[in-house]
């Protein structure tokens, strides 16, 4: 009798290793079981009025690298080609990213031209910022904070307007907390490699082999910046759903997990309440403190790393106006906590994807708010509102985009926990796990966000490998 895998969490992660699992060649017995109704985690897309469309999670995906490349070749394998919406590379939302500072939008630079100019927040061209990088020492700490990381190589402007913009946007967080190391490997091993990070993203670290499809050639051809579906990202986890379903994967819902334990013949119990099922392996790609919480006492010391691993909650508030136009044309921009500590930025959803904006079409905007605002609040026990959610999104929209009119249309959302935290040291965390999964033999495989990268190609990533870890572990037999 073949084996029984149970994948916990059906977010993308969990449906990706699934996925992986139901297309091997002797495909295992998979069980797929999710706490809540609905498959997909945080990607969410809602029908407004006249058919818009609004994502209350990731909102496009870029197709650039091995990653890049393999999440298309999923698309493709799903039968989703002719539902992608690219961002080429001409395009206004691939060429144009905006910082908000001293109460105006500033252009990023962009192109070698750019770095050159005087580009004001900056009060020098950045050339001056590269040259300084090109003759920094190597750092000798095995890990730096972000922002200690760039003011060493590329000043303190900057760190503190440049990578603490990035840092809130990508993950909600703090510069000054988060890791260099785990959160930008790449920089990191620049650095490491060849003692400049310029040179080293110059040099590359060597072209690893990417898959190659007529979908992932067109990216390539045409630049994209990135790319969505046209019903919205929620499209993707429910064509994972649907072709879990026919590859006979067992997809249980609304059956929250309440432990593992694992048993003399080292196969897991997992507890779902008033059930239980058996699994020869289980690969966990619900949150590392989730996780933590449902390990035995046998596996105390994973369960203390795990634990560790913390994460932020971001508002997410979606915003449509009617008759409105926007005083510059880009991806969007991001807000330093210098400039406002509770607005992270807002992305510019209807000048990237217009086919999304329904009819009659009107503006679209997303406003994220989060970062030491929201973390006190929530410290405070505070209970967030809608109203209070929206008034800060609108205040931001009619602020910093002249969006002056009520918006015909609002969704708010708070996202608990949403975006986990690789804060200083994450990679000793991550070591400590991978050593005590090895050292007992747990027939236990980690994904999801928490670990190697948050952005959606990470969390595919993470659950092709898990799955190709639990197949590679199988005996011949």
């Amino acid at each position: 009798m073949g084996r029984t895998v149970v994948v916990l969490g059906g977010g993308i992660s969990g449906l990706a290793a699934s996925y992986h699992l139901s297309r091997a060649p002797c495909p295992p017995k998979v069980v797929l079981v999710e706490a809540s109704e609905r498959l997909g985690g945080w990607i969410r897309s809602v029908r407004g009025p006249g058919g818009a469309i609004f994502e209350l999670g990731p909102r496009g995906i870029r197709p650039a690298g091995a990653l890049g490349a393999r999440t298309l070749l999923l698309v493709s394998e799903l039968g989703l080609d002719s539902e992608v919406l690219p961002v080429r590379g001409d395009h206004p939302a691939a060429k144009n990213r905006f910082l908000y500072v001293g109460g105006a939008l500033h252009a990023l630079p962009s192109g070698l031209r750019g770095l050159f100019r005087p580009s004001p927040p900056f009060s020098k061209p950045l050339f001056w910022a590269g040259l300084r990088e090109l003759t920094a020492p190597r750092g000798k700490d095995p890990d730096e904070t972000v922002h200690s990381f760039a003011q060493r190589r590329l000043g303190p402007e900057v760190a503190s307007l440049a990578m603490d913009s990035l840092c809130r946007g990508v993950f909600a967080g703090n510069s000054r907390e988060l890791s260099v190391r785990s959160c930008f490997p790449s920089l990191f091993q620049a650095e490491q490699t060849h003692r400049s990070v310029l040179l080293g993203l110059l040099l590359g670290a060597g072209q690893s082999p990417q898959p190659d499809s007529a979908l992932i050639s067109q990216a390539r051809a045409e630049r994209w910046s990135q790319w969505s579906l046209r019903g919205g990202l929620e499209t993707l986890p429910q064509a994972l759903n649907t072709h879990l379903t026919s590859r006979g994967v067992r997809i249980l819902r609304g059956q929250p997990v309440c432990g593992l334990s694992l048993q003399a013949d080292r196969r897991w119990k997992v507890s779902l309440g008033d059930s239980s099922l058996d699994a020869d392996h289980v690969i966990s790609a619900v949150p590392a403190s989730v996780l933590g919480k449902l390990l035995p006492a046998e596996a105390a010391p994973l369960a203390r790393a795990l634990s560790a691993i913390t994460a932020v909650s971001v508002a997410v508030v979606n915003l449509q106006y009617r008759g409105a136009r926007l005083p510059v044309q880009g991806f969007g921009h991001l807000v330093p906590s210098s400039e406002d500590p509770g607005v992270l930025g807002i992305v510019y959803d209807s000048v990237a994807f217009p086919e999304q904006d329904g009819s009659p079409p009107g503006l679209r905007v997303t406003v994220m708010l989060g970062g030491s605002w929201l973390q006190t609040l929530e410290a405070r026990g505070a209970v967030f509102s809608q109203e209070l959610l929206q008034q800060q999104a609108q205040e931001a929209a009619a602020t910093q985009l002249g969006l002056k009119e009520p918006p015909s249309h609002c969704l708010v959302h708070l996202h608990k926990n949403c975006i986990p935290q690789y804060t200083l040291g994450h990679w000793q965390k991550l070591e400590a796990a991978t050593q005590f999964l090895a050292s007992q033999r747990l027939p236990l495989t980690l994904a999801g966000a928490s670990y190697e990268g948050v952005a959606v190609n990470d969390c595919i990533e993470s659950g092709r490998q898990a799955a190709a870890r639990v197949l590679g572990s199988e005996p011949d037999s």
